[in-house]
């Protein structure tokens, strides 16, 4: 039978704990925020998060993301105290009752990243690429831990004000390279790309970047399609993050056809059903 195959790549070594990519991963997104654009306020209660985390698991999650500050334009800012009293139990209680499911902090604040690391989180998931807080590269290389490096300009507030590119994947590429640098002189050794849709770009442009993505393989490392229920997909198609599935399972079929090795998603079943269909 013919199937699919992920793009080789380099495995990713979460606190002992080695990460392949032979089959494509799927990480589920635990928003713990009032304010999220598409389940904010669902999972925002301590018992809430841990509930919707086991059910994920059950599903299939093989990586579960926990966000405690929305990136959503317009969201409401908080201090990193309040970031952490979202996320901290939320981590402590997870890594208690499922000690060998991975988890990943999504925070821009090096201070909140360290915090999450030492309460059980095993990856560090910055939207901002490092440009939101100085710390965050050196406490990276400190920790130790696989690093999600986001393409972003600008802070959630403007970003979509800043979308003028010469190329889109060129320019995003251009930024990898320069991050990835940076972070390899300073002891980085496992990284993750995620090319941002949704963050600094048009519509059009996160689709141009959805149909050339394969060419930031070129960097030989891991790459993260987040494209789950966002703006481009319910916005071309004039209807609610709610309708947008269907959409989310489509672009998301895309992205494995380029190789990409791990899909961030709200709906952790539909991901897992396709990949076990394509591979």
């Amino acid at each position: 039978m013919n199937k699919l195959r992920t793009h080789a790549t380099q495995s990713i070594n979460a606190k002992g704990k080695l990460i392949t990519f032979d089959k494509p991963l799927v990480m589920g997104i635990l928003n713990v925020t009032p304010d999220s654009f598409f389940d904010g306020g669902q999972h925002n209660e301590v018992d809430q998060a841990l509930a919707k985390a086991v059910n994920m698991i059950a599903e299939g999650a093989d990586i579960i993301d926990i966000g405690a500050y929305s990136s959503r334009p317009g969201a409401q800012e908080i201090d990193k105290t309040e970031e952490l009293q979202r996320a901290i139990p939320v981590i402590e209680g997870l890594k208690t009752q499922f000690p060998n499911t991975l988890l990943s902090i999504d925070t821009f604040r090096a201070s909140v990243a360290e915090a999450a690391v030492k309460a059980g989180a095993d990856i560090i998931n910055d939207i901002s690429g490092g440009g939101l807080d100085p710390d965050m590269f050196d406490t990276v290389a400190k920790l130790q831990v696989p690093y999600i490096l986001m393409h972003m300009r600008g802070t959630p507030e403007t970003m979509q004000e800043l979308t003028d590119y010469e190329d889109v994947v060129e320019d995003v590429a251009c930024y990898f390279g320069e991050k990835i640098s940076v972070l390899r002189t300073l002891g980085v050794k496992d990284i993750i790309l995620d090319p941002g849709y949704g963050f600094a770009k048009t519509i059009e442009q996160n689709h141009e970047l959805l149909h050339r993505v394969d060419e930031l393989h070129y960097w030989g490392l891991p790459i993260l399609g987040g494209i789950s229920r966002k703006s481009m997909i319910y916005r071309k198609l004039d209807i609610t993050p709610q309708e947008a599935l269907n959409g989310t399972i489509a672009l998301n079929t895309l992205l494995l056809s380029k190789g990409v090795q791990l899909l961030r998603v709200h709906d952790v079943a539909e991901a897992k059903q396709l990949i076990d269909l394509l591979f």
